[in-house]
């Protein structure tokens, strides 16, 4: 699978000029840029928010109850959600004050047996978006103090820190397409991407930079290796999706492990767009530098 995608990818690149190479994935950045405007505009942020993020109280029952039917049975209380995990039903609602939310557990604690309820209140949501913001601004400029530390060139410098920043913007408006909530745990997985990022990157620049052959042999060598990494990443992520989103399908007393399922389809959204951002955007912005009339002879050797 990854020397197919390799050559696919490798011949592609051969074949059309850095324009080209340019023209995709800047296309989707802008749409994804689109999207999280708009969710932006409408609901106050480009992103879904989990319960971790704008308070509330989730509530986890073991029952035949199908999830239509629960949120139709607690339709007077605030009820965002209802999804199936296994033999269990996980219910989220929205902040509600201290009455209601007495009534609602134990109306809820009557009708079934075993129930594990989470609360999270308004006020250290709002503080965990706020620590969320910064954990992504400080790696931001953190990774872009590296990336200038190592290659001490602006361009090269910058299309590392652009791809990255692409990787990110796409996989989260894919989250919103997907309406997939951003958790803690999907969070942490938004901050991995960045890692994944520059990582192809650095590989694919330090390359084509500081080692000695022609631009299209450097890319193609660095697009061997990158390839090769990514690939098996995705693998083991595609297993850990489908066995903690549909293990309980094959054995009845596993649960879906939501927080897992969500981690790895973001990855594995953010890695297909790493994909596309290191060897079509990240190549094409390289190919441009080196092949200036200035650099030729530095570079291309």
């Amino acid at each position: 699978m990854a020397t197919g995608l390799t050559e696919l990818l490798d011949n592609f690149v051969k074949t059309h000029d850095n324009r080209q190479l340019l023209a995709l994935p800047l296309a989707v950045l802008a749409v994804s840029l689109v999207i999280l405007l708009v969710s932006f505009v409408s609901s106050g942020s480009p992103v879904i928010l989990g319960m971790e993020f704008q308070g509330g109280t989730q509530i986890s029952v073991e029952t035949t109850d199908s999830p239509a039917v629960l949120e139709k049975m607690y339709s007077s209380y605030p009820i965002i959600d209802a999804r199936q995990t296994g033999s269990r039903v996980i219910m989220q609602f929205g902040v509600m004050d201290e009455e209601q939310q007495h009534q609602l557990e134990t109306d809820v604690m009557d009708r079934y047996s075993s129930v594990q309820i989470q609360q999270v209140g308004p006020v250290y949501g709002q503080d965990l978006q706020v620590q969320a913001i910064k954990a992504l601004i400080i790696s931001f400029i953190g990774m872009a103090i590296v990336v200038f530390l190592i290659f001490r060139t602006f361009i090269p410098s910058a299309a590392v820190i652009l791809s990255a920043f692409s990787d990110i913007m796409i996989a989260a408006a894919f989250m919103r397409v997907a309406g997939i909530e951003l958790s803690l745990g999907t969070l942490a997985a938004l901050l991995m991407l960045i890692g994944y990022s520059v990582d192809s990157d650095i590989l694919l620049t330090n390359r084509v930079i500081k080692r000695r052959g022609t631009v299209e042999e450097k890319v193609s060598r660095a697009m061997h290796t990158g390839i090769t990494m990514t690939t098996t990443t995705l693998a083991a992520l595609a297993v850990m999706y489908l066995v903690s989103t549909f293990s309980y399908l094959v054995i009845p007393s596993f649960t879906q492990i939501t927080l897992l399922s969500q981690i790895s389809i973001v990855l594995i959204a953010g890695l297909f767009a790493d994909m596309m951002n290191t060897w079509l955007l990240n190549t094409g912005i390289l190919r441009w530098y080196v092949m200036k009339p200035e650099f030729r002879g530095r570079y291309n050797r």
